[in-house]
Formats: C-alpha cells, structure tokens, sequence
C-alpha cells in the first residue's frame, strides 16, 4: 500500500511541476509539485524499507541425543519480526 501510495504522490507532483502551464495568483503549483513528488519518493523508499524488513525471518535447527534414552532429538523454530512479542 505503501508503494502505491508514493507512486500516486509522485505522479501528482510530477503533473503538477511539470504537465500544468496554469498560473494561480494564491499558490505556487509548480512548488506544490516538487514537495509532492519528494514526498512520494519518501513514501516509497520507507515503503522498500519495511517491505525488506518483513519478508526477513530466522529459522533454527538444533539436533541432540538424549543421554537418557538414546533417541535423536530435533527442534526447530521458526521466528519471523511480526510474530516477536514486544
């Protein structure tokens, strides 16, 4: 969502400070424009950052013997970000 959302800022802004010959007597839209294609471009690099921070997860295997009975015993687990209690 977050993606689409820069994305969307960015074009906004880019039609505005560059596609639009209009003159407004109260705002500066070329201005307008520039601020939201930076906001857009904001926008998405955070959106990459927590895309890439989400996706990433920890995956550990242990294997032991139990000196009791002899038997082979595995354990794994499995964390992802999301999952850890705050």
């Amino acid at each position: 969502m977050s993606l689409g959302l820069g994305i969307v800022l960015f074009v906004i802004g880019a039609i505005l400070a560059f596609a639009l010959n209009l003159t407004v007597d109260w705002i500066n839209l070329q201005l307008v424009g520039y601020i939201l294609m930076g906001a857009g471009a904001i926008v998405i690099i955070l959106g990459i950052i927590l895309l890439a921070r989400r996706r990433r997860s920890v995956a550990t295997s242990h294997t032991s013997v139990d000196p009791a009975t002899g038997d082979r015993v595995t354990r794994n687990e499995h964390t992802a970000p999301d999952e850890r209690a705050v």
